[in-house]
């Protein structure tokens, strides 16, 4: 994550400033970050990721958002934008604006050599206090790799990954399949 672009703010004032921005921000303890621009890698695995999952839930009652969703963990007070966000049941957003959703079932984040630290750690800890949140995945864009944690009903989190191009990586919360080699199905890797 890079460098607070302001003085410390309050939820309602970055609200304000992100709605009328021409970047997106995150806002974490009172502090705005820009967001960095993707790679052409990225934006393949998003896409790919995305419209594989929403071809999927065709016909049931989830959403599938790529890019420009906020979250928010309303417990920490993050706002975020995750790569893939997938809502199942009825979404649940923090105002009339229908912009900053608060209830996701599934995140997913594209690792970026910028943010892989960011979100293996402070951001997937954020995103644990989420009590709808039941997967969260990650996915290199350096290398064929997938790694899924799964929240179980102790609230303790399961990792699994995958590399294998013939791998299937079920997103068992909305019952799901995406396969490595569609994940990566634009990228050459050298």
């Amino acid at each position: 994550m890079g460098m607070p672009i302001r003085r410390r703010v309050t939820p309602q004032e970055y609200l304000a400033i992100e709605r009328s921005a021409d970047r997106r921000s995150q806002y974490v303890d009172g502090e705005i970050y820009a967001m960095a621009g993707a790679t052409r890698r990225h934006n393949l695995i998003t896409l790919s990721v995305g419209s594989t999952l929403r071809l999927q839930l065709k016909g049931r009652p989830c959403e599938v958002y790529v890019n420009d969703m906020r979250v928010k963990v309303s417990k920490t007070g993050m706002y975020t934008y995750p790569d893939v966000v997938v809502v199942c049941g009825m979404p649940q957003f923090e105002d009339d604006e229908m912009d900053t959703l608060v209830n996701p079932t599934v995140v997913i984040e594209v690792l970026s050599p910028t943010t892989e630290a960011y979100d293996r750690g402070d951001k997937a800890e954020h995103y644990r206090r989420l009590d709808s949140l039941k997967e969260y995945v990650l996915i290199a864009q350096d290398r064929p790799l997938v790694e899924r944690y799964v929240r179980q009903p102790n609230d303790e989190w399961v990792f699994s990954e995958a590399y294998e191009s013939d791998s299937m990586v079920h997103v068992s919360s909305i019952d799901c399949e995406l396969r490595v080699s569609e994940i990566y199905s634009q990228i050459k890797f050298v």
